[in-house]
């Protein structure tokens, strides 16, 4: 069984789908490990090292020709998903609710898909959990963003001239990467409060050290199944709203993080609320990509509104490219570990891990969420 690693193409990607030490396991339980030339210079990582971890190294055309499975960070094009061969195995986060195209392309070509962003939330799935690995660092280097553009500095300071106050930060959504940035900005030495739709969250975040902000909700039911936020009733939208307008007259500092899996993300901050807050503070948006929880946002972009700097990044576990493929090099190799039953491609449709992550098989979508936004129905093309 041969896996190969190609170097990834989309524009501002650095990381790589294995790192040496992966690969390095990978072999020594019976796998080829085939990298395509300089496929981790981007992460730091040179050809010598994957060279001693006794993977071998190909050019992209030999690469695509031999392998049996292939893993990426970030989805192929549709010229790269033309080169997979029929019947070829591809894991990667393919974003099929964006990429209707690509899912049809690897449809039609009986490429058997997994994606990486449908780990499901149960127990033994945690270690194949690329989501969460990436939004601890989108997490973290959000509140570094913050405190690079800020005007004030985090933490309190008693000096010569006078004694500086500490930031105060807003962290809106206690998901993961909502949880760093409380863990990063707290050490930076602000003071940190958070809010978010599940009660649930409460004690996690104090047990960071910030304050929750709580609310009456008219829902009672605010996270589905997996443990992600459910959109809210307008009632419970509005009550949202005011809550969070009250708290950003008082904060610096605004990270948000709230997404809602396969849908835009809800806006949580208007212009108006952008206008009250105070002159030079700054909000970086993690939901950009997904349309963004405020209204200024615009994604990749630095915008200056009313002297308030927003935020929007893009990609940003791509911003620590060597720890970024380390982390989710260990998820994709744990999901390939789970696939693999003697050296060969083993599909248990009654597992929950294989069954929520498969996207494409035997030239069907089988991914249910993905199938109704294709229109497509059950037991057709």
């Amino acid at each position: 069984m041969k896996v190969g690693v190609p170097r990834e193409t989309l524009p501002g990607e650095r990381r790589v789908a294995l790192d040496p030490d992966t690969v390095a396991k990978l072999v020594s339980s019976g796998l080829e490990v085939l990298m395509e030339h300089g496929a981790g210079e981007s992460a730091f990582i040179p050809d010598s090292r994957y060279e001693a971890s006794a993977a071998r190294l190909v050019d992209v055309g030999a690469l695509y020709a031999e392998a049996d499975i292939t893993l990426k960070v970030q989805r192929p094009s549709l010229e790269e998903a033309d080169r997979l061969r029929q019947g070829t195995v591809l894991v990667s986060c393919l974003q099929p609710h964006s990429n209707l195209d690509l899912v049809r392309k690897l449809a039609d070509r009986n490429v058997t898909s997994f994606s990486m962003e449908a780990v499901p939330r149960v127990t033994r799935a945690q270690s194949m959990d690329a989501l969460s690995s990436m939004s601890t660092i989108a997490g973290y280097k959000a509140v570094l963003l913050a405190a690079s553009t800020h005007a004030k500095l985090f933490p309190m300071m008693v000096t010569a001239a006078g004694t500086l106050a500490p930031a105060r930060t807003l962290i809106l959504g206690a998901g993961v990467a909502g949880l760093q940035a409380i863990a990063t900005a707290r050490r930076l030495g602000a003071i940190v409060e958070a809010f978010d739709i599940r009660p649930a969250t409460k004690e996690q975040v104090e047990s960071l050290g910030a304050r929750f902000i709580e609310v009456e909700l008219g829902d009672k039911d605010t996270e589905d199944k997996g443990g992600y936020a459910k959109e809210l009733s307008e009632d419970s939208q509005a009550r949202t709203l005011e809550t969070i307008r009250r708290r950003l007259k008082d904060a610096d500092i605004v990270i948000t993080t709230a997404l809602i899996p396969g849908k835009p993300a809800p806006l949580l901050i208007t212009e108006e609320m952008v206008r009250e807050m105070n002159p030079g503070s700054v909000i970086v948006d993690l939901a950009a990509e997904a349309g963004g929880n405020c209204a200024v946002t615009q994604a990749g972009e630095e915008v200056l509104h009313h002297h308030i700097t927003v935020l929007g990044p893009l990609n940003l576990p791509s911003t620590v490219p060597l720890h970024a493929s380390q982390m989710y090099a260990r998820n994709v190799s744990t999901f390939l570990n789970h696939l693999l039953k003697d050296k060969s491609v083993h599909l248990d449709f009654d597992d929950v891990i294989i069954r929520d992550m498969c996207l494409t098989h035997e030239k069907q979508v089988l991914h249910e969420p993905t199938r109704k936004l294709l229109g497509v129905e059950e037991g057709s093309q």
